[in-house]
C-alpha cells in the first residue's frame, strides 16, 4: 500500500485542493447562479442541475469515478490518484459553496461580465489543478479509450465532447445563454494555456549575421544573457555563416532589437514565442540549483 502512494507530493495536493476550491466557486456563483453550462464533464452536471435538481457535487461523483477505474491502466497510478483525489475535492468544494457558503452574486443585468469571470475562474482553477498533475473530469478517460480502441485523435474527441455538450445544453437555455456559455469556455480555455504554458514564456530570436560574435558580446555585456552560435548555409549562396540564437523574456526583446540594429542593421532576424523557458537565468539562478 505505501508503494501504491509513493511519488505522491503533499504539496501538489496543496495545489489541487486551492485549484478545486477557486473552481467550485466560479461554477457555483457565476454558472448555476446564472443560468449558464460549461464544457466536458462538468458541463454534464450542471444540465442534470437543471433537468433533475440534481447537485452538481453528487453528479460530479457519480459521472467520473466509475471512468477514473475503467481507465486506470491509459493513466497510470500518479495521475490516477492525483486525478480521484482531484475530482472528490471538487465535489467537495461544490458542496461547500452550494450549501454553506452561497453568494448572492447579482450580475443578471450584465451577462458579459459573468460569462467573463466564469471563464476566468473555471480557467484559474484548472489550469492550477493541471500543473499540479490532476484533472477533475473524465473526458481525458473517454479520450484515452477513443484514441485507443476507436482510433479518434485525443484533442479532435475532447473538443467533440465540449461542442454536444454545450449543444446539447441549447435544449436547457437560451440562445443568449448559450453564447455566453462559448465566451466563458473560450475565456478558461486561454487562462488555462496562460497558466500551464505562459507563467515562464519568453521569446526566442535566430539572428543571421556576418557580426554574430560582436551581436553575442553585446547580449552578453548589455543584458547579460547568454546565446547560441549555430552553423548554417545559405541555399542560394551556399556559403556557411553563423547563426545566433538567444532567448530572453518578453520585456527584453526590444533591448534584444535596439541591440541587433546597433550592431548590425542589415541582420536577418526572426522572433518567435515560446511557450515556457527553464534553466539557468529563467527558473533559477546561476549559482543556485533549480528548486
Amino acid at each position: 500500500m505505501r508503494h501504491f502512494f509513493e511519488g505522491i507530493r503533499p504539496i501538489n495536493l496543496l495545489i489541487i485542493t486551492l485549484g478545486t476550491i477557486i473552481f467550485g466557486f466560479g461554477l457555483i456563483h457565476f454558472n448555476l447562479q446564472n443560468g449558464l453550462a460549461h464544457g466536458g464533464f462538468t458541463g454534464l452536471t450542471l444540465i442534470i442541475y437543471y433537468l433533475m435538481g440534481m447537485p452538481p457535487s453528487v453528479s460530479n461523483i457519480l459521472l467520473n469515478v466509475p471512468l477514473f477505474f475503467i481507465g486506470y491502466k491509459l493513466l497510470g497510478r500518479k495521475l490516477f490518484l492525483y486525478s480521484i483525489f482531484g475530482t472528490l475535492m471538487l465535489s467537495l468544494s461544490l458542496h461547500f459553496f452550494e450549501n454553506y457558503w452561497h453568494m448572492n452574486v447579482n450580475l443578471e443585468n450584465d451577462m458579459i461580465l459573468v460569462s467573463l469571470f466564469a471563464g476566468v475562474f473555471a480557467g484559474t482553477g484548472l489550469g492550477i489543478i493541471f500543473r499540479a498533475g490532476g484533472t477533475t473530469g473524465g473526458v481525458d478517460i473517454l479520450a484515452r479509450l477513443a484514441e485507443k480502441y476507436l482510433g479518434l485523435a485525443i484533442g479532435t474527441f475532447m473538443f467533440s465532447f465540449d461542442a454536444f455538450v454545450i449543444m446539447f445544453s441549447l435544449i436547457l437555455l437560451t440562445l443568449p445563454e448559450a453564447m455566453y456559455t462559448l465566451v466563458a469556455v473560450f475565456i478558461a480555455s486561454r487562462v488555462i494555456d496562460f497558466i500551464i504554458e505562459g507563467a515562464n514564456a519568453g521569446k526566442s530570436a535566430m539572428i543571421i549575421s556576418n557580426h554574430t560574435d560582436a551581436i553575442s558580446d553585446a547580449i552578453i555585456k548589455r543584458m547579460h544573457r547568454g546565446s547560441t552560435v549555430l552553423t548554417g548555409r545559405g541555399s542560394f549562396t551556399r556559403d556557411e555563416r553563423n547563426v545566433l540564437y538567444c532567448v530572453v523574456n518578453k520585456n527584453q526583446l526590444i533591448q534584444l532589437k535596439n541591440i541587433i540594429h546597433d550592431v548590425d542593421p542589415y541582420a536577418f532576424v526572426t522572433v518567435h514565442d515560446v511557450k515556457e523557458v527553464a534553466g539557468e537565468g529563467f527558473t533559477f539562478e546561476k549559482n543556485s540549483p533549480p528548486s
